[in-house]
């Protein structure tokens, strides 16, 4: 056996092993609106290349977009009174020039800001991906798999618009209001000053019917999440036997309709929010031009200073030109406050607790031996609450066998779960060949514990594929070899695709002896020196636990084993059964004192002759 430390993993915007990272604020989830904004903006800080060739490319096209109303100037008041052909010519090229990089430019900033948003996406829906993948068993036990699933496509799909378009929109708008403004002011600074009295107003009410679809979007999101979970549940294939054999299936239809109900409510409210108000900022907006010419004659009917007829036409243009943009900006607003609100539940995912976590120097073992020790173990879920298990004292030598056994909730399953850290001890430890499993490295821990539990999980794919889960580079030879020593290959070579064959969803065209064969053939490409097996032969007939109880002896030699057995038939040959009752040992030695003390264990064992069938 041989340890080296490895160095702490640096802290990149890419992590090797799961993804980019958004870095968590320092001070958890920020509920406050202006930090929250400076996270948003730090997702597009990786791209801030090509964010800077868009703004180029938009300031290009707003400065060309303003040059079109001076040209319209110079040939209403110089060219066509002037009967100047050549300039008329060369003005009217100009305007057609103008359109030509308009449209050139608005390709290339949409190709570029789309590329963006996407890739924004990717590292979002990947961070949280990874984020999940690390998180603990205990998180997954509380939150439902469609509330998880509606996050990743729902929230993160919801943000779309925004991170693909909107930073483009955003600048885009703002250049061309800006130049505008700017181009009005060189034209007549007093029509101009006509113009934007409103803009204040149109703010002030932006805001509000911004803040008003923040709220119904959280709301939308939230009854989202529920219907998502609804149909995971209900649509599986466990979900759908469910439903059929209890009569349920009307009352699953209906709950779902009030679900779709509640929503249809809600889409409806966040497309209507502040829908007559912009409608009369719309309005307002299309009126100026004719309050711009009414404005025009009372100022020379009064005996102010005339304007051009060129002046006018270009300042109304331009005024035309500015409503556009300026309408788009207060949109935008409005876009950006509703998808903080998907930006906030993104958010809180990423911020989300890791509690099992690896060291920043983890030791990675080379070879492992297999020696298991529990050393005065104490668990409780969440840390807090009832002692699941305490003072557990076990050694499994490594090649060893040791049976776990006791009645329904007395923590045996656990006990399971501390040795390939899918829950951390609240006390004591658990040593892996002396080492203590939280200072081991993922890759070690990985590699040494393999799992077989009484639920077997299948992938919708085929039979190489399941089993290639476990060593993706495994030859057809290797699976060959692993499937006749789980007692499952004349199975598979008698399906009409063989190894090909699709085990279809959770692998409902298995039988259960099958499946567990199936998960022990994996588990022996896995090849890991240390065995958990979870009660994997509790849920089988007698018959079938028989052929998969063959199996499992072929996995268990030469390896260290710890057996979580419901029935007592699986573990009379085990070096070391211990009995647990209330989190405790109770009873230890092999099956023979076991039965000699007449205690525990033998009362148990009774309790198995008498449930056992007669012929």
């Amino acid at each position: 056996m041989r340890a080296e430390a490895r160095p702490p993993e640096p802290k990149e915007t890419m992590h090797p092993d799961h993804g980019p990272v958004i870095p968590p604020p320092p001070d958890g989830v920020q509920s406050d609106q202006p930090r929250q904004v400076r996270r948003i903006l730090r997702l597009f800080r990786p791209y801030r290349g090509r964010l800077a060739l868009v703004g180029l490319l938009v300031c290009a096209s707003s400065l060309v977009t303003v040059a079109s109303p001076f040209l319209l100037k110079a040939i209403l008041d110089v060219a066509l009174p002037e009967g100047r052909t050549g300039l008329l010519s060369l003005l009217a090229l100009g305007m057609i020039l103008s359109a030509v990089l308009t449209s050139v430019f608005g390709v290339l900033q949409t190709l570029i800001s789309t590329t963006v948003g996407q890739r924004v996406m990717h590292d979002l829906r990947t961070a949280v991906y990874g984020r999940l993948q690390r998180m603990s068993l205990a998180f997954f036990t509380r939150t439902r798999t469609g509330e998880v699933q509606s996050r990743i496509a729902n929230d993160i799909g919801g943000m779309q618009a925004t991170v693909t378009s909107t930073a483009t929109s955003l600048v885009s708008n703002l250049t061309s209001v800006v130049a505008t403004v700017v181009a009005m002011l060189a034209l007549d600074w007093r029509l101009t000053v006509v113009s934007l009295a409103l803009l204040p107003v149109f703010v002030w009410i932006s805001r509000r019917v911004g803040d008003e679809r923040k709220r119904i979007t959280t709301q939308r999101q939230k009854q989202m999440a529920a219907m998502a979970a609804t149909v995971t549940e209900s649509l599986s294939v466990s979900g759908i036997l469910l439903g059929r054999t209890m009569g349920r299936s009307d009352s699953l239809t209906r709950a779902f309709a009030e679900e779709s109900e509640a929503l249809v409510d809600l889409e409806v409210r966040s497309s209507m929010a502040g829908r007559w108000r912009m409608a009369v900022i719309t309005v307002v907006m299309a009126a100026m031009p004719a309050v711009i010419y009414w404005t025009a004659g009372i100022a020379v009917q009064a005996g102010g200073p005339g304007v051009s007829l060129g002046t006018l036409v270009a300042f109304v243009s331009l005024q035309q030109g500015l409503f556009r943009p300026a309408v788009s900006l207060l949109s935008t607003g409005v876009q950006i406050q509703a998808s903080l609100a998907l930006f906030q539940r993104i958010f809180e995912y990423l911020d989300l607790p890791v509690d099992i976590t690896e060291r920043p120097d983890p030791v990675r073992l080379e070879r492992v031996k297999g020696e298991v020790r529990f050393e005065n173990v104490e668990f409780r879920y969440d840390g807090k609450g009832t002692t699941v298990l305490d003072g557990i004292d076990i050694t499994v030598p490594d090649g060893s066998s040791l049976a776990v056994v006791g009645p329904t909730g007395a923590g045996k399953s656990t006990l399971g779960h501390l040795v390939p850290r899918l829950y951390d001890v609240t006390g004591g430890r658990v040593t892996l060949d002396g080492v203590d499993v939280r200072d081991l490295d993922f890759d070690t821990l990985a590699r040494a514990v393999g799992v077989v539990s009484q639920e077997t999980y299948l992938f919708h794919a085929s039979v190489a594929d399941n089993l290639r889960f476990a060593k993706p580079d495994a030859t057809d030879e290797e699976l060959r070899a692993a499937a006749e020593a789980a007692q499952i290959h004349d199975h598979i070579a008698s399906l009409p695709d063989g190894y090909d064959t699709v085990v279809g969803e959770r692998g409902h065209r298995f039988s259960g002896g099958e499946k567990q064969r199936l998960a022990i053939a994996r588990t022996i490409l896995r090849d890991p020196p240390v065995l958990v097996l979870d009660e994997a032969t509790s849920a089988l007939d007698t018959r079938t636990e028989a052929a998969v109880q063959k199996a499992i002896d072929a996995l268990s030699a030469d390896r260290t084993t710890i057996t979580i057995a419901h029935r007592l038939s699986t573990v009379r040959n085990a070096d070391q059964i211990v009995v647990l009752d209330s989190g405790q040992v109770v009873e230890r030695g092999t099956h023979e004192e076991l039965l000699e003390r007449g205690g525990r264990y033998a009362a148990l064992v009774r309790r198995d002759a008498q449930l056992e069938p007669t012929n």
